[in-house]
């Protein structure tokens, strides 16, 4: 098979296609003109990529709410301060 570089577009055309099953591994290399082998990496990537992206949305939103609580509890200390000072005067 010859070497082509493919764009992103054609890589996901296909890795969506071999994740739908619909054509055997061998059927899929045939129609696109790339390994079989190259096609289980991009399928591997495209999952790993899929996860990925999940667990990165739930980590920035862990780290928002963490931000947000430091935030908050430099505010709390701040009142209490302001509290113990004025029950002084």
């Amino acid at each position: 098979m010859s070497e082509k570089n493919y764009t992103a577009e054609e890589k996901v055309k296909i890795v969506l296609e071999a994740l739908k099953g619909t054509l055997t591994l061998k059927e899929m290399s045939s129609k696109y003109q790339v390994h079989s082998s190259q096609i289980n990496r991009w399928k591997n990537l495209a999952k790993e990529s899929l996860v990925s992206g999940f667990k990165d949305k739930k980590n920035k939103k862990e780290l928002e709410n963490e931000e947000l609580v430091e935030k908050l509890s430099k505010q709390i200390d701040q009142l209490k301060v302001e509290i113990e000072w004025l029950k002084k005067i």
